[in-house]
């Protein structure tokens, strides 16, 4: 049996009943199984990928917190600090009932080797929560985040690790973490990112993630002879990276028609209407029938099926795993010839390759979703001179940035042989970097 094999099978027994993390860590060796092969002697010696796939540090930690009621609530509490080989542990705090050990595992995998594309010092973790801000008071989501960084505080710093936002926590939980940091600690330093512009936050960032996005997609397709003018792109989610996605693709000529969030989908004829979008999510907070009050043109389904447009581009921007295999048929059948994931793993592996053995283009989150923490990182950078810069500072580093995170994938698939596949360009190019600091350091 191969070393990689051997690791695989070593993470599937030691990490039970953790399936995401288990795909992520497969998708990752399989891919960099050349570089394995060349080194094995030496991985397998200084057990590499044992270490590598092995989190430096899991905390694990109930969170305690009274709602509206009087009632005592009580949820999980996860920090996984994955590697920092190349600098403090970097990935944002996810709150959603679905989170579990294994849910926190995965994306602090995946964002080693996407901290480490970025080409800033980074390490990879990731946080979060079972609670759901959904539906609570801000008095209720004050009091949690407040329990929740009662633990926290004594793990985290801002060269140690530097937490942000996910999927639940946005600049009203960033703020309220922050507080409670604040006043524990009293240091007002650059511990979170994501933060408010009053209290050191970073322009640009809200729009990072989605902004960095259609900034690696045009990349890719400009490699590839084509032009993101004119394409009809099929978006999910309506977060931040979905809105700032639409938008971006709009502004650069794109025709973006639809969106999604837990409860349906809009496909909207005419383009999506960011303003709207924005009012409905991130102002009024409420469910898609919203948009299709104030757009009659467009059309509301309730449930999955997002994927069933008639599109040239798909950007899968909401969660894991939402694009399956009979999807990525689908999408083939209507003529989507390209699939960029803004989100953290959203596509399944048999997806993935069902979509790669079409000769459509697919660029993997880990580098296509960079965006959001390479601002992160910019924010720390301004925090730590004391400095601000302005929105189109941070735009241009950010497409800068993207730009050479497509120019290492695109080269690191090419230096092996494999052209145009992306995901393996991805994480050969993230490993690397990672893998050299790693044997820098010792046995650590």
């Amino acid at each position: 049996m191969s070393y990689v094999d051997e690791v695989y099978e070593r993470v599937v027994a030691q990490n039970p009943a953790q399936p995401e993390f288990h795909q992520a860590v497969k998708e990752v060796l399989a891919t960099i199984r050349p570089v394995i092969d060349e080194n094995e002697e030496e991985f397998r010696r200084d057990a590499l990928l044992e270490r590598l796939t092995t989190p430096e540090r899991q905390l694990l930690f109930r969170v305690p917190w009274i709602d509206d009621k009087g009632q005592v609530q009580v949820n999980n509490g996860y920090r996984v600090q994955f590697n920092s080989a190349i600098g403090p542990y970097k990935g944002g705090l996810r709150f959603h009932p679905t989170v579990t050990l294994g849910t926190i595992k995965f994306l602090g995998f995946e964002q080693i080797f996407k901290n480490s594309l970025t080409g800033l010092p980074i390490g990879g973790g990731k946080g979060g929560s079972d609670f759901d801000p959904k539906g609570k008071s801000d008095r209720e989501v004050m009091a949690f985040c407040q329990s929740f960084m009662n633990e926290l505080f004594r793990h985290i710093g801002p060269n140690t690790d530097v937490p942000a936002g996910d999927i639940g926590v946005g600049g009203r939980e960033i703020g309220f973490l922050y507080g409670q940091y604040k006043r524990i600690t009293d240091r007002y330093e650059s511990v979170l990112t994501g933060k408010g512009l009053s209290y050191g936050g970073s322009l640009a960032r809200t729009q990072a993630t989605g902004y960095g996005l259609i900034y690696f997609l045009d990349a890719m397709l400009k490699a590839n002879g084509k032009d993101i003018k004119g394409q009809t792109i099929a978006v999910s989610g309506a977060g931040n990276v979905a809105i700032y996605a639409i938008q971006k693709g709009q502004q650069l000529g794109a025709n973006v028609v639809t969106c999604s969030d837990s409860s349906g989908w809009i496909y909207d004829p005419d383009g999506i209407d960011v303003d709207v979008l924005r009012e409905v999510k991130e102002v009024n907070r409420a469910r898609l029938t919203q948009y299709k009050e104030k757009r009659p043109n467009s059309v509301y389904h309730e449930g999955k099926g997002v994927w069933t447009t008639k599109c040239d581009i798909a950007c899968p921007c909401a969660t894991q795993n939402e694009l399956n295999l009979e999807d990525a048929k689908t999408l083939k059948a209507n003529g989507c010839y390209c699939v960029a994931e803004g989100a953290n793993m959203p596509t399944t592996l048999e997806a993935t390759e069902y979509i790669q053995s079409q000769g459509m283009l697919f660029s993997p989150g880990k580098a296509s979703n960079a965006g959001g923490v390479a601002t992160s990182a910019l924010e720390m950078s301004q925090n730590a001179e004391r400095l601000s810069w302005t929105f189109e500072e941070v735009d241009s580093q950010l497409n800068r940035i993207m730009n050479n995170i497509f120019k290492n994938v695109d080269d690191a698939a090419r230096k092996y042989g494999m052209e145009g596949n992306y995901v393996a360009g991805a994480n050969i190019a993230g490993f690397l970097k990672v893998a050299d600091a790693m044997k820098a350091q010792g046995i650590v």
